[in-house]
């Protein structure tokens, strides 16, 4: 078999299903205070988690108005309804002056308000690289106050251009080849210098730092923090990220050393998709040259300072270590050209010489929005195998993304070379035809050392398998050590049930995600493309929001959409976009809407409205191209690539399967995306208070729909095209009339018949299919569809080991092979937007009010599942929701925190067949109001645990 079996289906799976229902939601888990004790607050709520911009402690915030939030904990754990009804912010310069109640630089007063999240500081205006430390006061529904909350910290950023002071641009002297665009060495730079005298100690140090390409920076000899792959992927010819770090520990009054190394990264290495520009340059698509610019700003205990910036002061060297590194094609390191101590006080070397200082690019330099890319977790191999001597290879057991730290020895001067693949060919050899055009390989030169440790820098790869030869011997298991890299947003959701094949699918669909963040939110995370596609995310978008807290990962990305805007409204195709929007790969229907539907789900999810206000005046104009070019409002013109609904099922290659016919036809599919689009622009300016132009777009948007049933939809709701696609999305977009929706929905379930009961659906139309089968009856359908192995389909990719989600429904099918290697990916999380399905219909969470403010909880149990269990950590706290079928009847459980309210949704008409906590609903003791509904009951709670038993 080409795809090796998993050993086993527990990797990261939650716990065993014989222990999932044991004790309720809120007793599993501690509570937040069993008792007041003596000389406490007797407030029913407390306030923690607190955050600025979404990040925890943040070092470097640009934002004078930076915006605060806090979730809300229960004192006692089995309290219900409980809400915040004020608060109080203090905002003061020092842990001191906070300790004594004192907002030296903000003292909100108190606040009558709910708000827990997007509360903008109003305070005194924080200078450079100022800290402010800060804490809050909640009242509860009662009128009585909390204690305060632990003390948070956020500390300004550099604010502008000045903040940098006099630090120059700088690169190594030797200027690069004139000819030929070959990968070159990495430039190691380094200053010594001494801070501070008569005893004086360190108090506090803070770098600031950034590179045109990667940097990785050490401070006497220690690497200065745990960013991976920093400044991150931004169009540099626009704008930059720095990050700030806290070095005060690796600092000492006296002598010290900074030093840095680069890399070329996205800036100067190889990055996807360059054959698309005619006659264009394979690499350093933005400069040749990587660049360093870096502020150390050092406080002594006596009062002085210390301040040492990227200047002419700097020596560097290409012969150091790092021989090349690209992102794609990997690392060469030759250990015999280490030079051990160059980033400490005292070093010599031979080839060091002064740096040049660089002319300025025009371009902004801002602070990191965004969690940084990290290491999150490592993998060790669960198989090292020998298909050919002298050729090892390790199997990790995952399709991961990131690197391998190895343990070698052997004579000096050998080479260990280390390839990487997701796949295996029949003889176990790696397979890497769809690798294209990157080599993902990685060279160590060794030093001849006893026991000597590689791990690559500024590249990372996509894999499951690891090919080492160079070796003397087979390596141990323990001597494999694969670091997982990815966006370090936090995980917040989870997923269990009692099908462990859909467990399997759950953790495929995160570890997807994970190895397509990377700064950017990329289509693949292997081959030479890893590109930030539009169309992937806006498909995926709900889904990775419900996994991982993607509010500071939009905060950073969504400018990379203007950026890439072309000047006549066009949102790009990509995001970064480094080949001329302006000319190709731009105006795409589902690509391009991304600029409107992914702000829109941050509003849904995080009640961010001022993301919603700097991408509004791009979002208009994106709407207003198409118009322009299509007066008759059917986007029928000016289309861009029109990729459609992408990879759908006539792009299958199996035995007996239909041709054509999943294909939604692409005018019509362009349309729904035209309406839709518009819509939420007119939802976006009745948010930002700008009414004239809410009812302008919601009349377009009318006139949108109005067009497309005149010219698409039949009288008995046949949409052109007649496919599962094409009504599944017109219906989850309400682009039909309420008298055809039923026909349509009927239709839907109609087309399987031709693909014998399969999907036949691509990446936009897959969610949407399934979320319309649950709304309109077809529930069972839906659940049939999650569960199924055959081909095509989610069970049938686990069935045969994917540790992932792949590209294509068929990208690889027993006895047949691989799919298209020009295009397979076996990590693409594009029809993994199924998780969004999971979440809101098998555990019914769905936002009403945006932020989560308040929410539906109506899970659809369905055939095949015996109970389903999982959580969701929104801004404003964790919601849970489970349900297991019991012989006494289906038995539903929820929990919210404070400040949420829920209408839960009971599968029964019959009131006398529901308890809760074992309470008659309809009885005397009960407090929880209730209403019939469309055949079902319809409760409304606020926070708590709740535990239901429907009775058959």
């Amino acid at each position: 078999m080409l795809i090796r079996p998993l050993l086993s289906l527990a990797i990261g799976l939650p716990i065993v299903l014989a222990a999932l229902f044991m004790g309720s939601c809120a007793s599993d888990r501690p509570a937040a205070g069993s008792a007041v004790p003596a000389g406490s607050h007797p407030a029913l709520l407390v306030a923690g988690a607190l955050r600025c911009e979404y990040l925890t402690e943040p070092l470097a915030i640009d934002r004078p108005t930076p915006r605060l939030s806090w979730e809300l904990t229960p004192v006692y754990q089995h309290s219900r309804n409980l809400v915040q009804r004020s608060y109080r912010i203090l905002v003061a310069d020092s842990a001191s002056e906070l300790a004594r109640e004192h907002g030296t630089l903000w003292d909100s007063g108190r606040v009558d308000s709910a708000a827990t999240n997007q509360v903008e500081y109003r305070g005194a205006a924080l200078t450079p690289r100022q800290r402010a430390y800060w804490c809050v006061m909640v009242w509860d529904g009662d009128g009585t106050p909390s204690g305060w909350s632990k003390p948070a910290t956020w500390t300004a950023g550099l604010l502008d251009a000045h903040g940098w002071g006099s630090a120059r641009w700088i690169a190594d002297a030797t200027p690069p080849p004139a000819q030929g665009l070959d990968a070159l060495p990495s430039p190691t730079l380094r200053r010594e210098f001494t801070c501070g005298t008569g005893g004086a100690t360190v108090v506090r140090a803070t770098l600031s730092v950034t590179a045109l390409g990667l940097y990785e920076v050490s401070i006497n000899g220690k690497r200065v923090g745990t960013h991976e792959l920093a400044p991150e992927w931004t169009d540099y010819t626009k704008r930059v990220q720095y990050q700030a770090y806290d070095v005060t520990a690796l600092l000492s009054a006296g002598k010290n050393c900074v030093g840095a190394m680069l890399g070329d990264g996205w800036y100067a290495g190889k990055i996807g998709l360059t054959g698309i520009v005619p006659n264009g340059p394979a690499r350093a698509i933005y400069g040749r040259q990587p660049q360093l610019l870096l502020r150390l700003d050092v406080t002594l205990s006596d009062g002085s300072a210390c301040i040492i910036v990227s200047d002419d002061e700097w020596k560097s060297t290409l012969d150091g270590p790092m021989r090349t590194a690209d992102l794609l094609d990997g690392v060469t390191y030759d250990a015999q050209k280490a030079e051990p101590g160059w980033s400490k006080p005292g070093f010599v070397g031979n080839t060091w010489k002064p740096v040049r200082v660089c002319d300025a690019p025009t371009i902004t330099v801002v602070a990191q929005a965004n969690e940084p890319v990290r290491v999150t977790r490592e993998i060790t191999p669960i198989k090292v195998f020998e298909p050919k001597p002298g050729v090892y290879v390790a199997d990790m057991g995952q399709n991961m993304v990131g690197w391998c730290r190895l343990r070698v020895s052997g004579p000096r001067g050998n080479t260990v070379t280390v390839r990487h693949a997701e796949m295996l060919n029949p003889d176990g050899t790696i397979y890497t035809t769809n690798l294209r055009g990157a080599a993902q390989t990685d060279r160590y030169i060794l030093g001849g050392g006893a026991d000597e440790l590689f791990e690559p820098r500024f590249t990372y790869h996509g894999f499951r398998y690891v090919e080492i030869t160079g070796l003397e011997s087979k390596p141990s298991p323990d001597a494999i050590i694969g670091r997982v890299a990815n966006s370090d947003c936090p995980e917040v959701g989870e997923f269990a049930c009692s099908d462990p094949d859909l467990n399997r699918l759950w953790q495929n669909i995160r570890w997807t995600q994970r190895s397509n963040l990377i700064g950017v939110p990329t289509d693949c995370p292997q081959r030479d493309e890893r590109c930030g596609w539009m169309g992937d995310i806006l498909a995926f978008a709900p889904t990775a929001n419900f996994n991982m807290d993607m509010a500071a990962f939009y905060t950073k990305w969504i400018p990379d959409t203007r950026d890439a805007q072309a000047k006549d409204g066009r949102f790009a195709d990509i995001s970064p976009h480094p080949y001329e929007p302006d000319k190709r790969f731009s105006g795409v229907p589902a690509w391009g809407d991304a600029g409107v539907f992914v702000p829109w789900e941050a509003y849904r999810f995080y009640g961010d409205a001022r993301i919603l206000a700097d991408q509004y005046d791009a979002a208009v104009r994106w709407v207003e191209y198409i118009r322009a070019k299509n007066p008759d409002l059917l986007w029928t013109n000016s289309r861009g690539n029109d990729y459609g609904d992408w990879l759908n099922a006539d792009t299958l290659k199996l035995q007996g399967w239909p041709a054509k016919g999943a294909e939604v036809p692409k005018h019509v599919f362009a349309s729904m995306f035209f309406y839709r689009s518009t819509w939420i622009v007119s939802e976006m300016a009745g948010v930002l208070g700008k009414s004239d132009d809410a009812k302008k777009y919601s009349d377009l948007a009318g006139a949108i729909r109005d067009a497309f049933v005149k010219a698409y939809v039949s009288a008995d709701g046949t949409i052109e095209g007649d496919t599962q696609a094409g009504y599944a999305l017109a219906l989850q977009f309400g682009l039909l009339p309420e008298r055809l929706q039923e026909n349509a929905a009927k239709k839907m379930v109609e087309r399987f018949k031709p693909y014998g009961g399969q999907i036949s659906t691509g990446f936009h139309s897959t969610l949407p299919l399934m979320t319309q089968l649950t709304k309109h009856g077809y529930n069972d359908d839906a659940y049939r569809l999650v569960l199924n192995k055959k081909m095509p389909s989610w069970g049938y990719e686990v069935a045969h080991g994917a540790t992932t989600i792949w590209e294509r429904w068929d990208g690889f099918v027993e006895g047949r092979g691989f799919q298209d290697p020009g295009m397979n990916s076996f990590s693409h999380y594009a029809i993994g937007a199924v998780g969004e399905w999971m979440y809101t219909s098998m555990l019914g969470i769905q936002p009403v009010s945006p932020g989560f403010a308040s929410i539906k909880l109506c899970p659809k149990p369905g055939p095949g599942i015996k109970a389903v269990r999982g959580s969701y950590r929104s801004i404003r706290g964790t919601i849970s929701s489970a349900w297991e079928r019991t012989p006494g009847g289906l038995r539903m459980r929820f929990e919210l925190p404070p400040g949420m309210t829920a209408e839960v949704t009971l599968p029964t008409a019959d009131v006398k067949a529901v308890t809760e906590n074992t309470v008659p609903l309809d009885g005397p003791r009960s407090k929880i109001p209730w209403r019939l509904e469309n055949g079902t009951i319809v409760c409304t709670v606020g926070s708590g645990s709740y535990d239901f038993l429907v009775r058959p």
